[in-house]
Parts: C-alpha cells; structure tokens; sequence
C-alpha cells in the first residue's frame, strides 16, 4: 500500500471514529435538552454569526419561514434565544442568542469531546507529543486549503 493511500486510509478511519463519538455524546445532549438539530444549527448560527432574522434562519436550515418560525418559538419558549424588532425595520423581527443558549451550546460542546478525555488518558506522554504535532500540522494544512478555495 503506497504511503498516500495509507495516508488516506488512516485518516479516513479517525475521521470515522471521531465522528461516530463525538455524535453520539451530542445527540444525548440533545435528547437530554429537548433540542433538535435544526434548534441546535440555529443555535450555532446565533452564536457564531451574531443576530439575524427569522428568513435567514429559515435558508441556511432550507425550511419555510413558518417551520423556521416553529423552530424559534420553541427556543424562546426555553430561554436560548430571545425575538426582538429588527431596528432597521420595525415589521422584522431579530433573533438574538441568549447567556443561557450559550450556556447549553458550551455544555454540548463539553459534552461532545468528553470520550477525547478519556482517550488522551490511554496515550503515553511521548504519544501526546507526537499527535499533537501531527495533528497541529493537519489542522494548518486544512485551515490553508479552506482558504483557497
């Protein structure tokens, strides 16, 4: 087997196992706190890309407005999102996440990478070191090429 496809093949197995873990850890989460994965997208977008609309929510997820609408209803009702008049225009309203939806988001993320802990402790120091750089070196390379295209 030529290194490239031994590459690929190893990294195609981790990708795997990781993937397998860590949605695992996050759909307990999610069963734990009544939220779907369109609730839990939402929740990200909010987070990550700061207010917007109940229309933008609605596209990214590939929904109606009125099932975006269901969608956020739900999530204020829980407190992880508050819905407030667009400033830019009165008859809009803007989504906002809240210091609790962070919260939840933060917990899930924890909760998702919590089976890595456990592994870390099965690797030897010297083992740490060498995923690391590994890992580190991946992770530019990755960062570089997303850029490109």
């Amino acid at each position: 087997m030529s290194n490239e496809i031994q590459f690929n093949q190893t990294l195609q197995d981790w990708s795997e196992v990781y993937m397998r873990h860590s949605f695992r850890e996050f759909k307990q989460f999610m069963d734990a706190n009544g939220l779907s994965p369109s609730q839990v997208i939402t929740l990200f977008r909010l987070s990550h890309g700061g207010p917007c609309g109940v229309s933008e929510i609605g596209t990214q997820l590939g929904v109606t407005n009125a099932a975006s609408s269901q969608l956020i209803d739900r999530l204020v009702v829980l407190g992880l999102i508050e819905r407030t008049e667009d400033p830019s225009d009165r008859r809009a309203k803007q989504l906002t996440i809240t210091s609790k939806g962070r919260s939840v988001l933060e917990q899930g993320i924890t909760a998702r990478s919590k089976w890595m802990e456990t592994l870390t402790t099965q690797l030897t120091p010297e083992q740490r070191v060498t995923v690391i750089a590994a890992l580190t070196m991946l992770t530019s390379c990755a960062a570089k090429f997303g850029e490109e295209a």
